[in-house]
């Protein structure tokens, strides 16, 4: 009995199907991105300090860098564990899918220039405007993740409403603070800051204060 010629099909519809690359690729592209931000911590230099008192000083001087180092390590962890979150329901990838993560993994590899960026001009409302709007698209493109996954019908039937719910309201709802947060800096950028760190310690920690709790 002769068998049936294999049906042809197009190249986009067989690539980027493998959903282990993925991830894959996306926990190496956090891990990079996570461990870059520590470069911007920067040793004092030896000439500059001739006493405990000067490096004392000296160190004072790093502490915006530490703030942004602490905060962007947070965001890092918190789109992660979104990203891992929404992958580990996936049943498969396709093409189409597989590009949303990638310009998903764009904004992260940005997060340590922004970080920069903010840790140096910490008083300017223009830097932190970049990292929020690097944020911005850290979140949307996740979404756009979780969108395209309930409509291509890559969750499970049973699953993909409730958790494209539980995506929508996390992103809606992250994005609304971060929103407040930049809108402080006309009052200083350090209110800016501060805010978007207790935001972060939200989403890492999730203290169980009932209305932070469901987003």
């Amino acid at each position: 009995m002769s068998q049936a010629p294999e049906q042809e099909t197009v190249y986009n519809r067989v690539a980027g199907g493998n959903l282990l690359r993925l991830s894959a690729i996306s926990d190496g592209i956090f891990a990079v991105g996570m461990t870059l931000l520590v470069l911007g911590l920067t040793v004092p230099a030896v000439q500059s300090v001739n006493s405990d008192t000067d490096l004392l000083r000296q160190l004072s001087y790093l502490l915006p860098a530490i703030v942004t180092y602490f905060m962007s390590f947070l965001t890092l962890g918190i789109f992660w564990v979104g990203q891992q979150t929404q992958l580990s329901d996936v049943q498969r990838a396709n093409r189409a899918y597989t590009w949303i993560h990638l310009v998903f993994l764009l904004a992260v590899t940005m997060v340590p220039f922004t970080t920069q960026l903010l840790a140096r001009f910490h008083w300017s409302r223009v830097a932190v405007l970049i990292y929020w709007l690097n944020i911005v698209v850290l979140g949307f493109a996740l979404l756009a993740g979780g969108e395209y996954a309930n409509r291509a019908g890559l969750f499970p039937p049973e699953r993909g409403p409730m958790l494209l719910r539980l995506i929508r309201r996390r992103v809606y709802g992250a994005q609304l603070l971060y929103l407040v947060g930049v809108l402080l800096s006309v009052f200083g950028t350090n209110w800016s800051i501060g805010f978007i760190v207790a935001i972060q310690l939200n989403f890492a920690f999730a203290p169980p204060i009932p209305v932070l709790r469901r987003i």
